[in-house]
């Protein structure tokens, strides 16, 4: 049987019972007519130990943003689609967490905003208990908007308040439920004076301790932890949205990993900064040497291509790309162990030159001698119809010094003998009748060349290709979601 909606995260150690009273709502209220009708649920109950109570004036929840992060990138790992947050302290810093995670976080304020909406249009004023930290923070005051107006305890009444749930008598402490009950009515009173027509608990403890309270108190005091959890099963009905990833399998080698890295970032359309794309980036420069491989029997990088491939599928990417044309030698046997797409620079790259020249016939091929070797390129333009143009051996060493020599590009050389290589063996090309030029190592786009060449060759720069397509792509599959 099909599991009903998504696997709902609960990180319970943000109130203990809270939690479990969350989780109890959700049990109840989802419609079943069997065992198997009910949500698929990972509630994860890990004490959070703070060193000010939330009590204090200085209290600021650093230490709570990384013991929420940890836990709910446990839970994404877990194969949660969606998680709560029983904490409205919590909601306080909830678009924080959401930037940095691909899991959907059920909002509280959200399902508050949206019951008012419902039940509650024609209140004006809206009582808040709550801790003096999100007061401050003025979460309420965002969450009612212009049209209603949050009123609060007064001082003594709410230190009372904070005191019975929070105290060394308290309710967290397991004090006497007399005494915390009594101080809780007193600043609801307080609320009542000010004219509250229904109140919001603002902190999850008290609609526990209020679940004894007679039906028939006025004004309406909202069951919070149940609107929440009504809210949640609404919103994890079926699957949402979650911002597209590119990842990065970098360090093949680093400077051509930047480079890819700037060149999404200038080709992206943007206005502002949360324009961009995410991109998750994994730099392993200690991936054994692909032409090392190809030619010499060198180390195989291909497990350590792999499981850096795995490391981007694990961390939410949605396609894969790999700013090094010599370590597509190795994309086919990747891919089929792989449950999101590679983007294969190679066959983009001659694509591109089909759509801009569809009547060019011979291209020149400028890349290590791994990939000419392995006939990446040439079997690539081949299938396009187009003929390979290739640097005999002696230009081929000079290629292959422009990129690994002492004066190379990946010793940092960008200019100088490297651009001197490069310029002999493009003029070579040229004049062997080659229409455009592959930059097919993509070290070689870094290499300063002249104006005239630059201006006078159609040079192709598949790390350029990749990163266009990489982006057209996101904007092609959030357009499908």
């Amino acid at each position: 049987m099909a599991r009903p909606g998504l696997k709902l995260g609960i990180v319970g150690g943000l109130g203990a019972r809270a939690g479990a009273d969350i989780l109890n709502q959700l049990v109840r209220l989802t419609p079943v007519k069997s065992e198997g009708d009910h949500r698929e649920i990972s509630f994860e109950q890990k004490p959070l130990v703070e060193a000010l109570s939330v009590a204090s004036p200085d209290y600021a929840p650093v230490h709570r943003k990384f013991y929420v992060f940890d836990a709910l990138s446990r839970m994404e790992k877990s194969g949660c689609d969606a998680a709560m947050l029983p904490c409205f302290i919590t909601h306080t810093f909830l678009e924080e967490l959401r930037a940095e995670l691909s899991l959907k976080l059920i909002s509280m304020t959200d399902a508050i905003r949206n019951h008012l909406d419902r039940h509650h249009s024609d209140a004006g004023k809206v009582g808040i208990l709550t801790t003096p930290f999100v007061r401050k923070d003025r979460l309420f005051d965002r969450l009612l908007g212009p049209n209603r107006a949050a009123v609060f305890p007064a001082p003594t009444t709410e230190d009372a308040m904070i005191n019975a749930i929070y105290g060394p008598a308290g309710f967290k402490a397991g004090g006497p439920v007399g005494a915390i009950v009594a101080a809780i009515r007193s600043a609801i009173g307080s609320l009542e004076d000010q004219g509250a027509e229904v109140i919001v608990p603002g902190m999850t403890e008290i609609p526990l301790i209020l679940s004894d309270l007679p039906k028939g108190h006025t004004p309406k005091i909202l069951p919070t932890n149940e609107i929440y959890a009504r809210f949640a099963l609404e919103e994890t009905g079926q699957a949402t949205q979650k911002p597209f990833k590119i990842g990065v399998l970098g360090g093949v080698g680093p400077a051509a990993t930047a480079d890819f890295m700037s060149k999404i970032v200038n080709t992206t359309q943007a206005e502002k900064d949360q324009d961009h794309i995410k991109v998750i980036v994994e730099q392993n420069p200690q991936i054994p040497d692909r032409t090392a491989n190809l030619l010499a029997d060198g180390p195989d990088p291909t497990l350590a291509l792999y499981a850096t491939a795995k490391k981007l599928e694990r961390g939410g990417a949605d396609i894969i790309a790999i700013p090094c044309n010599t370590a597509h030698a190795y994309v086919d046997r990747l891919q089929r162990h792989l449950d999101i797409p590679i983007v294969n620079m190679l066959t983009e790259t001659v694509d591109h030159i089909a759509k801009i020249s569809p009547a060019v016939q011979r291209v020149g091929v400028l890349a290590t001698s791994g990939t000419i070797a392995s006939r990446l390129y040439q079997d690539a333009l081949r299938s396009a119809g187009i003929l390979a143009v290739i640097p005999n051996k002696s230009e081929q060493d000079r290629v292959m010094d422009a990129i690994y020599g002492p004066l190379g590009v990946k010793a940092g050389h960008t200019s100088g003998q490297s651009a001197e290589h490069i310029t002999a063996v493009v003029r070579s090309l040229k004049a062997h009748s080659a229409e455009a030029i592959i930059l097919g190592c993509t070290e070689l786009p870094l290499i300063k060349l002249s104006e005239d060449l630059t201006r006078s060759t159609r040079l192709i720069d598949p790390t350029q290709v990749l990163a266009s397509k990489c982006i057209n792509t996101s904007m092609a599959m959030l357009g499908a979601r």
